[in-house]
């Protein structure tokens, strides 16, 4: 989840190969709906990025990855507490209108993936949690993970924000409030703080 596919470009890479499932959500979900060809309105989009969402795509079919993208979406003309909103399908999006958080239909989906999964891995929100009338998305996954029997693993701010204030963070495994360093470690970097817990000393 998140806004950018560009943060988390090298972790989807890196993971591709290491995981079953791959639930893609939250702004980012937008470059990709885009590079499937859906017309995604005002939503947000990295427009340099449509090949290298493709490419994943296409790496996760190889490797028998299943991926999945929102099929609805919560959209409104603007980005506000006051906006006037509707529940739409990825393909109904109005030309002036961006999607906001995941719908229902999405929801529901999403859950299913996560059904049976033995470990869940999440970075990312699902929609502007931060406004509340696209935070559900985010609240409801969030729900999902904490019921589920599967190690789970939060990682980065805004998603801890997001379990805190569903009232979930007692039934996560482990929550890292270092989204850039959790996202690095998934990258497949060698982060300074685990190669000095992980180095073997010599005894003098």
């Amino acid at each position: 989840g998140g806004s950018k596919v560009s943060g988390k470009l090298q972790a989807l890479k890196n993971l591709l190969p290491k995981v079953d499932k791959l639930i893609i959500g939250g702004g980012m979900a937008f470059t990709f709906l885009k590079a499937v060809g859906y017309d995604i309105g005002n939503s947000l989009l990295e427009e340099d990025l449509i090949s290298d969402a493709l490419n994943i795509l296409r790496r996760g079919k190889e490797l028998g990855v299943k991926i999945y993208i929102p099929v609805d979406a919560v959209a409104a003309p603007q980005c506000s507490q006051d906006a006037v909103t509707k529940k739409v399908t990825v393909q109904e999006i109005p030309s002036d209108w961006m999607g906001l958080d995941i719908g229902p239909a999405t929801v529901a989906l999403f859950k299913e993936a996560l059904d049976d999964a033995q470990t869940i891995w999440w970075n990312g929100p699902m929609g502007v949690f931060e406004i509340d009338k696209f935070a559900r998305g985010s609240l409801h996954i969030s729900h999902a993970i904490a019921d589920s029997d599967a190690t789970t693993v939060v990682g980065g701010g805004d998603t801890a924000d997001v379990v805190e204030r569903a009232g979930n963070a007692d039934d996560m495994t482990f929550i890292s409030t270092g989204g850039g360093a959790s996202l690095e470690l998934i990258e497949g970097k060698e982060l300074p703080g685990v190669r000095v817990l992980t180095a073997k000393t010599e005894l003098r």
